[in-house]
């Protein structure tokens, strides 16, 4: 009896033991972010003291620089950052559902050709850059947004495709028979019947571009220079021959990680059920 009483207390004292080990290392992940909020807030003079203490108290000053009224151009990049990712969630969204249906429903390549797509994901980032510097020059298209997006396209494509793929393997196959027996077309059928159920899955893709395509830095720096600039290679813009201004770019920081962050908490019940689409299978 005794045993069987420790069992069960052992047994419900588990989730509180996992919930405080996840807690902790919530808190320990999330620092970089906490101390980056704690320090837009402090004055300049508390910063460069290094204390802790916040003696002139609280002040949005640095929010502000970084909004414009140091002469920054924050805003742009913002802008030129959500053009980028929205852009690239459209078109990767797109891509990877239709490539996904020709694969699994049509036969297009097999297995072999989703191997190849997905492998290119294994690569580094950084052999790529080269050939697609020397590509978007001789189109004349560098350090615009456009050349970016495809960057981002490519980039991403891959793991929307395996995602797309698991997500299609689990909607029924009757489910478009039916509708091909109604007289709907292949077109039809993919946008009319197979996109409403893929959504869980497409909004886990859409999710994972838009955050993967705003953090993106390795190509934004060599594709960009003044005029398609986002936020990622512009926060080094607050880094002046006089030292660095920790106050604007943990400001910039804060505000730059808005965007993404709000949109994974709405779709966080989408980006769940899309990540474990075959889970079961």
């Amino acid at each position: 009896m005794t045993t069987a009483v420790r069992s069960r207390r052992t047994k419900q004292s588990r989730p509180w033991i996992s919930l405080t080990v996840l807690a902790v290392a919530a808190v320990l992940v999330n620092i970089p972010l906490m101390n980056a909020l704690f320090v837009s807030f402090r004055a300049e003079s508390d910063i460069t003291t290094g204390a802790l203490s916040m003696s002139q108290g609280l002040t949005l000053d640095h929010y502000a620089n970084a909004l414009g009224a140091a002469g920054y151009e924050f805003p742009a990049y913002f802008v030129n950052s959500a053009m980028i990712s929205v852009g690239t969630v459209v078109i990767v969204t797109l891509v990877s559902f239709t490539g996904a249906y020709a694969i699994v429903r049509l036969g297009l390549g097999g297995r072999m050709l989703l191997r190849a797509v997905t492998s290119l994901r294994l690569l580094p980032a950084i052999a790529f850059v080269v050939p697609f510097f020397m590509f978007f020059s001789a189109l004349q298209v560098v350090d615009t947004v456009f050349a970016l997006i495809l960057a981002n396209v490519f980039l991403n494509t891959p793991i929307a495709i395996m995602l797309m793929t698991a997500g299609l393997q689990e909607v029924p196959k009757e489910v478009e028979e039916a509708a091909m027996v109604d007289g709907c077309s292949v077109y039809r059928t993919l946008f009319s019947v197979v996109w409403p159920l893929m959504a869980p899955t497409a909004s886990a893709v859409a999710v994972l571009t838009f955050i993967f395509s705003w953090a993106d830095y390795l190509f934004a720096v060599i594709l960009s220079s003044t005029q398609a600039t986002p936020v990622t290679v512009g926060a080094a813009n607050f880094v002046t021959s006089t030292g660095i201004r920790w106050g604007d770019v943990s400001a910039i920081t804060v505000l730059s990680i808005l965007p993404p962050m709000i949109f994974g908490i709405l779709a966080r019940r989408q980006l769940v059920a899309g990540l474990s689409a075959g889970a079961v299978k």
